[in-house]
């Protein structure tokens, strides 16, 4: 069994276009820049969002894309943040023209979402829990 070191998982993603991410996840987002790193196949670009690494991956030949959404194939298929100012958020991010795919809504009692597209069309959810 896994012993965690940490109370957080990091996450990679390729991007398609690593200036358009950097600005989404860095600028819109609010994601703190923490390092880069070259790494075999490209340049790792680590943001933080709490204890977790949000790793953005800068390949050296960018691969094609996946299908887009997440009920289209199977694996990962979308990153959670959750927050405790949703409906702040939300309004946002409508100001800064980023496409939601769930507006913000009921989930179940207690938990409030929203989703939207990053720059490679990747699901971001954000949840906020009362």
């Amino acid at each position: 069994m896994m012993k965690p070191a940490k109370n957080s998982l990091d996450l990679g993603i390729v991007a398609g276009d690593i200036k358009a991410s950097l600005d989404f996840y860095q600028n819109t987002l609010g994601l703190e820049f923490v390092g880069t790193t070259p790494l075999w196949f490209g340049t790792m670009h680590r943001l933080r969002f709490g204890e977790s690494d949000f790793k953005l991956i800068e390949p050296k030949e960018v691969p094609p894309k996946g299908a887009i959404g997440v009920e289209k194939q199977v694996g990962f298929r979308y990153v959670t943040f959750v927050v405790t100012n949703l409906s702040e958020l939300c309004a946002e991010l409508k100001e800064k023209g980023v496409e939601f795919t769930v507006p913000e809504r009921d989930m179940r009692p207690g938990v409030r979402i929203a989703m939207v597209k990053d720059p490679d069309d990747n699901i971001v959810e954000f949840v906020e829990r009362s």
